[in-house]
């Protein structure tokens, strides 16, 4: 799958709000909402920052806590208040910022901050396992610097979000089934050995021509909703194609070892 490919149908280049939109402007205001948003945030990409910090060392409940504690920071401090998103990306932001939080966090503060129970995203110990499991599957990429591989994981994030809502569309259509056959065909790597055309035209009970009108069909609007919320992702439009170009980059250096 090119994903670096514009497409101009199906809304692509009707930008969602951004990132940088739902918190920037909700800190500004404090408008009604901001903790939400923040909260969908680290729902989104708690597990490539929650991975970036088990790397430097720290156990897994220590990461956890971190992580939220990092998110809790940005919070309270208000940080997104400080930064112009015209410049930089929102990846980058939370990256140079999670180093900055782990350089300035001391052990008793961490200690502080859970004995405290401040939480605004509950994570009970199953989602921290799972997360781990996650972390321990995934094969060591010593060629590839944190950086490197924290974008890796960022891009997985971004595809899961636009694989879900992709299954949500096709759910609302009465075409789960038809997802589901086809979901394999969107890896865009082709880590999996992917079915035959005709094993999934007897499934679906339609003939092979339209299995393959079916899957550029799919495939299609999987690319532009990847883009879109690469789109939320960066300060203006025309950064879409750059920011695609580099995720791809990591995601291709990564040689399929990181989980999605």
């Amino acid at each position: 799958m090119n994903l670096d490919q514009s497409s101009r149908e199906g809304g692509v280049d009707r930008f969602r709000t951004t990132r940088w939109d739902i918190v920037l402007l909700s800190a500004q205001s404090q408008a009604v909402g901001y903790k939400e948003a923040l909260a969908e945030l680290y729902n989104l990409y708690w597990y490539p920052l929650y991975a970036f910090v088990r790397r430097r060392g720290h156990s897994p409940e220590d990461a956890q806590d971190l992580t939220q504690g990092f998110f809790l920071d940005l919070l309270e401090r208000k940080a997104f208040t400080r930064v112009d998103q015209q410049n930089g990306k929102f990846r980058s932001f939370l990256l140079a910022s999670l180093r900055h939080y782990l350089a300035n966090e001391t052990r008793s503060a961490l200690s502080l901050k859970r004995g405290a129970h401040i939480e605004f995203v509950y994570l009970d110990m199953q989602n921290i396992q799972n997360a781990e499991n996650r972390y321990g599957r995934e094969e060591p990429i010593e060629a590839l610097t944190p950086e490197k591989i924290f974008d890796a994981r960022w891009a997985m994030a971004l595809l899961g979000e636009a694989r879900k809502r992709l299954s949500l569309e096709y759910s609302a259509e009465g075409r789960a089934a038809t997802f589901e056959a086809l979901i394999d065909f969107l890896d865009p790597l082709n880590s999996k050995k992917l079915p035959s055309y005709d094993q999934v035209a007897d499934q679906l009970n339609v003939s092979v021509a339209a299995i393959k009108t079916l899957i550029h069909r799919l495939r299609k609007r999987y690319t532009e909703l990847v883009r879109e919320e690469i789109s939320r992702t960066v300060s203006n439009a025309s950064d879409v194609d750059a920011e695609t170009h580099e995720l791809c980059e990591a995601l291709i250096a990564a040689e399929g070892r990181i989980l999605p």
